[in-house]
């Protein structure tokens, strides 16, 4: 395939404005269930990928042991990746002031309720080195 998305089964932490009732429902072990789990998926859909395939990594949590920490993981066990600057893919799709959507570096994106109106999300993207 060229192209995979994972929208991965997560807390939904990030949609706290509209669940509040969220926050009661996850424990440390819950989350490092969920954390497992969305590794287990990337690694399965990364195996759909041709060389030259984008895989996207994304979540409605805000929770780092869901994102940064997932797509660090997944990035050491697959050298066969290289990571997708989402600062580079929303520029190429014209998105406004894509920086603000950007962690650190540019190299993931994160939307917070607080500065951006929006639910929690955060992505990553790695493309497959031919």
């Amino acid at each position: 395939l060229d192209r995979v998305l994972v929208d991965a089964p997560c807390s939904g932490l990030g949609t706290l404005r509209r669940s509040p009732d969220l926050k009661w429902r996850q424990t440390p072990k819950t989350i490092s269930e969920l954390a497992e789990l969305q590794q287990r998926i990337l690694t399965s859909a990364a195996r759909l990928l041709k060389p030259g395939g984008r895989l996207v990594y994304a979540t409605c949590s805000l929770l780092p042991q869901e994102n940064e920490a997932v797509a660090l993981a997944f990035g050491l066990k697959h050298p066969d990746f290289e990571p997708v600057p989402m600062l580079d893919l929303l520029g190429a799709a014209q998105v406004g002031d894509a920086a603000s959507l950007c962690g650190p570096g540019g190299h993931t994106m994160r939307l917070w309720p607080h500065r951006h109106g929006t639910d929690g999300f955060f992505a990553a993207a790695w493309r497959r080195k031919a």
